[in-house]
């Protein structure tokens, strides 16, 4: 559900008319809902009430400080993957001890940052990892909260791009593997277990999947167990999907019931990872249309958003609505490429789509672009990126400033012999 809804034909981001956005603003800009944002979260508290869970936002899939905050507002921590990600969650306001620090790749100076901070759990992806974050907490003369992320080789059966639960997968160690690392990490003397860890992939649209993983990891907690381990989070990840077109995922409360009486009886505190099921509805892309252009065989419509702004079409062939912020009355529909001004065929926000029969300057929303819109933007053909603004009722708020012209050339320089 989500908070975008047409009023006297034309479409309100809560309260706000999105035309005064448009005009006060400019486009292509990110239009966030923040009682969405807020509906979302409690519906995962709602969920899983009684089990003490921790909800973490996927931070890669929304960086937004203002986003961040609201969910740290309500008891929320982040699900991170970088150091970046790490200092934007502390600055929104989120508390370290709420920090779970997952990915294959942690530096030796990110781990540094974590431990300095004091989050809650670094994930761990791989066994030269555990010895190297072993070997940096003993030099600062701390111990590492540690979980390992393990890989069950459960098929999630989503886009191979977004599958991160099989042995083909670079994400954590096998069941095997696990078993045996969590007893050599309970020998070192520099890191204290905390957890185990486990996310098979994102836009799931079936719990089964999920159930899955789970009875894995069960397997491997009931192991660890008879060994003298106690692990006391269980981190089950997110990939819970969202609606996009006509999928029908689960509702969080489905979710929860198909886990529930295993985590009752395991008696851990979940830790989960939601991104888009968060984010994902809670915002659009809001464009301009800059010209239409018929051929003999297609027709285009020309946005002032482009690949650049909304990646997951182009990389992905992911579908998102296309929607006029203004109905005109007896509008016709054609069939048509949504494009953007990217000098590459692949820039595309909608192929072969019934859409209205747009004319310059009218105002355009691509629904769903609350997820991996504006964290996966780049400033290809030196375009500067998206506003991003935060609605609240009838409140709004620019919460990211458009980049300038300037900005695209910050940080460069000309070597000497060139001046």
């Amino acid at each position: 559900m989500h908070h975008f809804n047409y009023r006297q034909q034309v479409l309100y981001a809560e309260d706000v008319d999105l035309r005064e956005i448009a005009a006060k603003v400019g486009t292509p800009c990110f239009v966030y809902s923040q009682g969405t944002l807020q509906r979302h979260m409690k519906a995962f508290e709602e969920a899983f009430k009684g089990l003490d869970p921790l909800i973490c936002l996927a931070v890669k899939a929304n960086t937004n400080r203002a986003v961040i905050a609201t969910f740290a507002a309500m008891g929320g921590g982040v699900d991170i993957v970088s150091g970046g990600e790490m200092y934007r969650s502390l600055a929104s306001g989120v508390p370290a001890g709420r920090v779970v620090y997952s990915g294959v790749g942690k530096t030796i100076r990110e781990m540094e940052m974590g431990l300095e901070k004091g989050i809650l759990m670094f994930n761990i992806e791989s066994i030269q990892e555990m010895h190297m974050l072993n070997q940096v907490a003993g030099r600062l003369g701390k111990k590492a909260p540690v979980s390992f992320r393990v890989n069950p080789d459960v098929d999630a059966k989503t886009h191979p791009k977004i599958t991160t639960g099989l042995a083909v997968n670079k994400f954590g160690l096998t069941m095997e593997d696990a078993f045996e690392q969590y007893q050599v990490a309970k020998a070192l003397p520099n890191l204290e277990l905390k957890g185990v860890s486990c996310h098979i992939g994102s836009q799931l649209t079936q719990t089964s999947p999920f159930a899955d993983a789970l009875s894995r990891l069960v397997d491997l907690i009931t192991k660890l167990r008879e060994k003298g381990i106690q692990l006391e989070l269980l981190d089950l990840g997110g990939g819970l999907g969202i609606t996009y077109d006509q999928e029908t995922p689960p509702k969080p409360a489905e979710y929860a019931a198909t886990l529930r009486n295993t985590l009752e009886e395991l008696g851990m505190r979940p830790v989960l990872e939601p991104g888009r099921a968060l984010v994902g509805n809670a915002g659009i892309l809001l464009a301009e249309v800059v010209v239409t252009k018929k051929t003999p065989v297609k027709n285009f419509v020309v946005v002032d958003a482009a690949m650049n702004d909304l990646m997951r079409p182009s990389f992905y062939g992911s579908f998102h609505g296309v929607q006029p912020v203004q109905i005109r009355k007896d509008q016709e529909t054609i069939t048509a490429d949504v494009v953007g001004p990217i000098c590459e065929t692949g820039d595309f926000l909608a192929k072969d789509r019934e859409v209205p029969r747009f004319e310059p300057g009218d105002l355009v929303a691509f629904m769903s672009a609350g997820a991996y819109g504006y964290t996966m933007s780049s400033n290809y053909n030196s375009r500067p990126r998206a506003a991003e603004v935060l609605v609240s009722g009838e409140k709004w708020a620019v919460v990211k400033q458009r980049e300038t012209y300037e900005d695209l050339c910050r940080g460069e320089s000309l070597p000497d012999w060139m001046e």
